[in-house]
């Protein structure tokens, strides 16, 4: 009951950019970024990849398929802020600035299985997945 005040009260005064994320409603920013295979390179030089079929896979990258609740903070065609919740698992806040549809740079930090993350990544879009 309180949970649900405390939601209400956020949506009224600060607009639906503090309500929950719809499922079907991705940020903008993510409409600008291409599907297929990217390397994610870090800020300590190391390489990811990953196939983005869908890129709001990008929002949790630390906590995976984990089912967590997205909040949208930040919402525009460029750039997406996204805090989410996983029960038993954590939180989380992202960051995705999109420069090209082949490139971004995202930023992600929070608690995933009671440890502290902070990663920055510069992502690019390198072919079709396999």
């Amino acid at each position: 009951m309180v949970l649900k005040r405390l939601m209400l009260a956020a949506v009224i005064l600060f607009g639906t950019a503090g309500a929950p994320a719809r499922q079907s409603a991705a940020p903008n920013a993510l409409g600008g970024i291409e599907r297929g295979q990217w390397q994610l390179r870090s800020v300590d030089g190391s390489l990811r990849k990953l196939c983005v079929a869908n890129p709001a896979m990008l929002i949790q990258i630390v906590h995976g398929n984990a089912q967590c609740e997205h909040f949208v903070m930040e919402n525009t065609q460029r750039s997406a802020t996204i805090r989410y919740t996983c029960p038993s698992h954590g939180h989380g806040r992202t960051t995705i600035s999109v420069d090209t549809p082949r490139v971004i740079n995202l930023e992600t930090q929070g608690v995933a299985n009671g440890a502290p993350f902070a990663e920055r990544f510069e992502g690019r879009r390198i072919g079709p997945c396999s």
